[in-house]
């Protein structure tokens, strides 16, 4: 609906009936006058720069009938001191602008309404993100004010090809969600594919934030549980995602970004691999994918082995049970696997100043007391530690109980059918990740399907800047 009336008492009254001013207590609207004409203030309170809107207000009040505009163009052009501002017929428009935050003027007289983006949203400091740390590198992260995302990206881009392109989802929640990317790299064609699903999505709100808008983007079957986005918190792995040519899409409301397209091969990659020479890098990154690899294998060769102890070496024979086994192996390991993301969500919900000592009663009490019950073999114990503390060599979430998944799998086809069980569920967990699809439609495991030596080399192997930067 357009403003269809230049009267100021006519268009307060269609803003203020939308905007329930009488019903919100934190919907301010303030009447003024400005230069002999009546004009009135919309604004949310604690959105609002006090500081910005007072000066503002002191110059208006200052301005003398002879000065006065004749129309809002005129106004926004000599009496308007700052410099974020616009000009809106729009009502719809001018009611999403004020419960952004934004300062809406209307003035006796004129046909057009004039916004102020003098908002600031509470936010908490840039620091480092809890689960994407390094030894060596920048400290701070993503935060949950998308205005702050958007500038710890062009402050370490300072290329007039970055682009950020703003979109509305949501009906409800009119959520802001950013594209971000470098218009000379990037993929045009899954471009122009991302910017269409975006602009197709019908929903009331994004919920969930990023978890939200990643369903709306991607609707096949999810029954593959490998992700199929990346998320980072951090801006510095976000610019050298843009720099490769990769779109990050950001939402307001959540510290994560999204990095497009995806294959296995970024999963593996962390900061730490770029932040110390090549060599270290280059053994951060094996050692990391071998933990993982050894992660989802170990349980499930061990009860292999335990179902079948003849086929152990005798050379390895003290890695079998040394003491007496009272419950199978097999339903062990499915307690621990439950057991472990237990302790994972307490740990979630424990006061900060009670984590340290329920943790020593918990590692009392499972390590020992439970052992010692005969419910659970040392060993079992043992390389369940294992793989509980080889989960967190890597950072994503969603890869992480990809394996999990993976590995539960494994245990019920080893305990099922054996040997052939265990071949045939490796091949399995082979055609998942080979098979599984994101939203670029490109293969998961680039660069090995279609192939490419060097950049599958790049992969596995941390290369010198100078090498790196060679196109």
């Amino acid at each position: 609906m357009e403003l269809q009336s230049t009267k100021l008492e006519t268009n307060m009254k269609i803003v203020s009936d939308i905007l329930r001013v009488d019903k919100n207590f934190d919907l301010v609207y303030r009447v003024i006058e400005i230069g002999g004409k009546n004009a009135c203030f919309y604004c949310m309170d604690g959105f609002t720069k006090d500081e910005i809107l007072q000066r503002l207000m002191q110059f208006f009040l200052e301005i003398k009938p002879e000065n006065m505009a004749k129309n809002a163009h005129d106004m926004s052009k000599q009496l308007m001191p700052y410099g974020e501002i616009d000009l809106k017929t729009n009502v719809s428009d001018m009611v999403k602008d004020v419960l952004s935050g934004i300062t809406l003027l209307l003035v006796d007289g004129y046909d057009r309404a004039i916004t102020i983006d003098c908002r600031t949203y509470p936010a908490r400091s840039v620091e480092e993100p809890d689960k994407d740390k390094v030894m060596r590198g920048s400290r701070d992260g993503f935060v949950e004010t998308l205005v702050f995302n958007t500038a710890l990206i062009r402050r370490r881009i300072r290329n007039p090809n970055l682009t950020m392109e703003i979109f509305s989802v949501g009906e409800s929640s009119q959520t802001d969600v950013v594209v971000s990317y470098i218009s000379d790299r990037v993929d045009q064609e899954m471009l122009t594919n991302i910017r269409e699903r975006i602009s197709n999505i019908k929903i009331d709100s994004l919920t969930m934030n990023q978890e939200s808008l990643a369903e709306c983007l991607y609707h096949k079957k999810w029954y593959n549980p490998f992700p199929k986005f990346k998320f980072t918190e951090r801006p510095d792995t976000a610019s050298a995602s843009l720099l490769e040519g990769n779109i990050i899409i950001l939402v307001d409301n959540s510290p994560a970004a999204m990095v497009i397209p995806t294959s296995i091969f970024d999963m593996i990659e962390e900061a730490d691999d770029y932040y110390f020479p090549p060599i270290t890098g280059t053994y951060l990154r094996l050692s990391r994918l071998i933990i993982n690899i050894a992660a989802l294998l170990l349980t499930p060769t061990f009860l292999l082995f335990m179902n079948q102890p003849e086929w152990l070496p005798e050379r390895l024979s003290f890695v079998g049970f040394q003491d007496n086994v009272n419950v199978s192996p097999f339903i062990q390991f499915l307690i621990l696997e439950f057991a472990i993301d237990g302790l994972r969500l307490a740990a979630l919900s424990t006061p900060s100043m009670l984590s340290t000592p329920l943790s020593v009663v918990a590692g009392i009490v499972l390590g020992d007391y439970t052992v010692n019950s005969g419910w659970f073999n040392s060993e079992c114990m043992l390389y369940m530690a294992f793989v509980a503390i080889a989960n967190y060599t890597q950072v994503s979430f969603e890869l992480g109980y990809a394996l999990k998944f993976m590995r539960i799998m494994l245990l019920f086809f080893v305990q099922l059918f054996g040997i052939y069980g265990y071949i045939g569920g490796i091949i399995l967990v082979g055609v998942l990740i080979v098979k599984n699809k994101t939203i670029s439609g490109k293969s998961y495991i680039y660069p090995l399907i279609p192939f490419n030596w060097r950049r599958l080399c790049r992969s596995f192997f941390r290369v010198s800047l100078p090498t790196s930067e060679k196109r």
